[in-house]
């Protein structure tokens, strides 16, 4: 049993890094819809539909990002992105027709991002072995970073110059602090990935008809733990040969009861978080509060997030991830409902503490969750599929809000109805049954497994 390597440390700070810069641009939009509604003309409705695509992109391109990094490393696709996500920022700066935004900031920014989270997050899970929920939740903890840092510096920068200008040093930001933090990416020595967790009994394998069966396992929603039965030389021999056979494990996955479940648990729980989250500053200026403050309470939600995903990734790691995931649903629902409720200033930035420990807590255990059932070998795919179905919750909700208020002039029926939407990813999470047992000996790395969700 070799002692962990030092250097994913290093990973997991370079990780942590690039997500608080890409993530937190994201939500700058937020931001900058106020101004841009001045300066251009544009709706809310219509500048929410670029958040909109924006997450789009991110999704399906979250997809791509996790397959070619499980076929050619984080490293080339982090750089990649990160170019990508500069120059969008930049170009940001110059627009002046709704359709440049669309293209600057909608597809090149979300292109960018895209390449980040999904091919991170997995790195990261698979540099720590047991300790995935901490790794994880680290990762994920840089969204809340750059939300705290980001958003109160764009409005800076806004009120100080003006939001073109505030484009450019986010764009510039974005190079100076990314392209260097992802030159110091690697991938995991093999032994880092052979831990005697759900990850390293993840693998389908076999002859053709052994993974036909085990396709089958996924099927009945037994995980791919329940897939992994057999004698140790049978599984050996097939997780040599599992490159071979990629069409059967994407079938197998995408078939599986657990991944819709995991995937539209995501998707709703994104919906209703995404809306408050995106028009959080608006509905407080609408409430008399002054702009700058406004700024304050997504950057406080930002804060609490980072505890929130930090938090929930230890205690997942202790009493499993599925558990964890209802508790931060069910409590991100019931925050999301209080706003309807408050004006004041000094109750919505406790609001919003509370809000960002719910939404941020809930952001790793779907990593997790993916992996206890779906394995490491195929987790890139698996979870970037996860990932793109809740980008497309992430567009809607902020879509949604923005329309909301155009036609009703009030973000009232935009709570309410992301309460109902949360209370339903709850529903949808409990639908999840904990992957089979895997019978002694039969794991890739030996021992049986159970999930403890």
């Amino acid at each position: 049993m070799t002692s962990p390597p030092p250097y994913r440390w290093v990973i997991l700070g370079a990780a942590f890094v690039v997500i608080a810069m890409s993530i937190g641009t994201l939500f700058t939009l937020a931001v900058f819809l106020e101004p841009m509604e001045k300066s251009l003309g544009w709706s809310r409705a219509s500048i929410s539909a670029i958040g909109f695509f924006n997450w789009i992109v991110m999704g399906a391109g979250g997809f791509v990002a996790g397959y070619l990094s499980d076929r050619f490393g984080t490293r080339i696709v982090v750089l990649i992105g990160s170019g990508l996500l500069g120059l969008g920022l930049l170009l940001s700066s110059q627009v002046s027709a709704l359709w440049h935004f669309y293209v600057t900031f909608g597809l090149m920014v979300g292109g960018g991002v895209s390449a980040f989270y999904v091919p991170l997050t997995v790195t990261a899970v698979k540099w720590f072995g047991e300790s995935r929920g901490m790794a994880a939740s680290v990762v994920s903890a840089g969204n809340g970073l750059g939300i705290l840092a980001l958003s109160p510096l764009s409005r800076w920068l806004i009120n100080e110059y003006e939001w073109r200008t505030a484009f450019v040093v986010l764009g510039d930001m974005a190079w100076l602090i990314v392209i260097p933090a992802a030159l110091l990416l690697r991938n995991p020595p093999a032994p880092a990935t052979n831990d005697s967790g759900w990850g390293s009994a993840g693998a389908m394998s076999g002859p053709p008809q052994r993974v036909e069966s085990q396709a089958r396992h996924l099927m009945r929603g037994e995980g791919m733990a329940g897939a992994m039965s057999g004698p140790p030389q049978m599984v050996d021999a097939g997780a040599r040969n599992l490159a071979a056979t990629p069409g059967m494990v994407a079938l197998g996955v995408w078939r599986s009861w657990p991944f819709w479940a995991i995937s539209l648990t995501h998707f709703a729980c994104c919906t209703a978080h995404s809306g408050p989250l995106f028009h959080i500053v608006s509905h407080a200026i609408d409430q008399g509060i002054s702009k700058m403050a406004a700024a304050g309470i997504l950057g406080a939600s930002g804060l609490s997030s980072i505890f929130g995903r930090i938090g929930t990734g230890i205690v997942a790691d202790r009493v499993g991830a599925k558990p964890t995931l209802l508790a931060a649903l069910a409590l991100q629902a019931v925050m999301i409902s209080s706003f309807l409720f408050t004006s004041d200033l000094g109750t919505m930035y406790g609001l919003a503490l509370v809000f960002g420990v719910a939404y941020g807590g809930v952001m790793p255990l779907y990593a997790l969750v993916t992996r206890e059932y779906f394995g490491e070998r195929v987790m890139g795919t698996a979870y970037g599929a996860v990932f793109f179905i809740s980008s497309v919750g992430m567009g809607l909700g902020s879509y949604a809000g923005g329309a909301i208020y155009d036609a009703l002039g009030s973000y009232r029926w935009l709570f309410l109805g992301s309460f109902a939407i949360g209370s339903m990813a709850v529903v949808l999470g409990a639908t999840l049954r904990p992957p089979a047992r895997v019978p002694a000996g039969a794991g890739y790395g030996g021992g049986a497994q159970e999930s403890p969700g």
